[in-house]
């Protein structure tokens, strides 16, 4: 038999905010979180994009030493909305060590900055003593090590998936932990994703011209999303987490229900690995709706990836058009608020959804001036909206051809 599995907990660590008010503020008043490029004395020079959607607040982690030895800087962010999301469930220890609690979290590539240092002893000095590298260095570093944090941290010792598909990352998450509760394997799952602030990760976007650079001078004007003047993606970093549980066991504990999950699709293009492409992108969508059981017109509101890319954007317009047909929801690019935050960007998209949910508003796209003639099909939102949003797509698509659609309910709208 499936079960229902909805959302009981969230948090997001942002380049808007990271607590609800500050982000919901944001989305109302159309503040950017992109910033300039910081120096970090290595590959600046040769990068021409000069912009980052930058977490820049200070976050008193608290965490105690024992559990900070082997976080790196993406380790700090997922353990602390993990932190945030336990502590909003009011889940007792006992729950939480019980085995029926898992995670399933991830990142692009682990921690950058931990694994340049160890690089650069292995090439940059051939005398190096191996010894400068710590012990804990690889935990710090490796591609998992958002996940076994938070596990190591809290005592969790159930299911643990650490997905590593970029820009799908902690979509996936969501769906796979989705799954686990929805077929009886677990009953609980804390799912997002996080990567932190490296100008490498900058750097292969802008060896491949998919990074902007026309607003160097003005960040807070890219990136612009379904706009004729886009000119690609921003990087961005941060954090999300969300908790799902099975609903019966959160109804009868008296949990607070965010909202219920619906639906999942994830495939793959099956072909190139880095362009978009209509058939596999309209293919996951649909998937997403079927395996939700409801109809394109049911859906309110649709979260698009939207990077800001000169063709990503329109195949994607053109897939939301050929799936949604006559019934388009609503449509904003989230990214143009903080840039593209990478692996975590389906978990943040979708937390930032239902605050509008629960707020009654679509924020519009950012930057969005003059609409692209090849994706004025859709019902882009231009300027704050008031809308009572019942059902919600979230969208991210990935290098790999990897492609996800996460469908929701709104909290609302959950049976009592």
């Amino acid at each position: 038999m499936k079960r229902r599995v909805v959302i009981t907990a969230c948090s997001a660590i942002t380049p808007i905010g990271w607590h609800k008010n500050d982000i919901v503020d944001s989305l109302r008043q159309g503040r950017s979180g992109v910033k300039p490029l910081r120096d970090d004395g290595l590959l600046n020079r040769h990068i021409h994009s000069r912009v980052f959607g930058t977490v820049d607040y200070p976050i008193d982690y608290g965490f105690k030493r024992q559990y900070r030895k082997t976080m790196g800087p993406v380790a700090y962010y997922a353990c602390q909305v993990a932190k945030d999301v336990l502590e909003q469930s009011g889940l007792d220890q006992q729950f939480i060590t019980s085995g029926r609690l898992g995670v399933a979290f991830g990142s692009t590539h682990g921690s950058p900055t931990v694994q340049r240092d160890i690089y650069r002893t292995f090439f940059q000095d051939l005398d190096a003593k191996f010894s400068s590298i710590g012990a804990v260095d690889y935990l710090r570093s490796m591609v998992h090590t958002t996940a076994v944090n938070i596990t190591r941290m809290f005592g969790i010792t159930g299911r643990v998936i650490a997905s590593s598909t970029a820009c799908t990352t902690s979509s996936q998450s969501i769906g796979f932990g989705y799954e686990m509760i929805r077929y009886g394997m677990q009953d609980a799952m804390i799912c997002g994703g996080a990567d932190e602030y490296d100008t490498t990760t900058v750097a292969v976007f802008d060896n491949l011209l998919a990074c902007s650079t026309a607003y160097n001078d003005t960040p807070q004007r890219t990136p612009r999303p379904f706009d004729s003047g886009r000119d690609g993606l921003v990087v961005g970093e941060g954090g999300g987490a969300v908790l799902l549980e099975e609903y019966e066991s959160a109804k009868r504990r008296g949990a607070r229900i965010l909202g219920e999950i619906l639906g999942f699709g994830c495939n793959n293009n099956g072909g190139d690995l880095i362009l978009p492409n209509l058939e596999g992108i309209s293919t996951t969508l649909r998937l997403a709706l079927q395996d939700a059981g409801i109809s394109a017109g049911e859906v309110d509101f649709v979260s698009a990836h939207a990077t800001g890319t000169k063709m990503g954007d329109v195949i994607e317009a053109q897939a939301i058009d050929a799936v949604y047909g006559d019934h388009l929801p609503f449509v904003t690019g989230l990214k143009s608020y903080m840039g593209h935050t990478m692996g975590t960007c389906g978990v943040i998209e979708m937390i930032l959804t239902i605050y509008m949910m629960e707020q009654g508003f679509i924020a519009p796209t950012l930057n969005l001036e003059h609409v692209d003639e090849r994706c004025s099909m859709l019902r882009h939102v231009r300027e704050v909206t008031q809308a009572d949003i019942r059902i919600g797509a979230i969208q991210n698509f990935a290098f790999g051809g990897v492609n996800t659609c996460l469908i929701f309910k709104a909290g609302k709208e959950v049976d009592e």
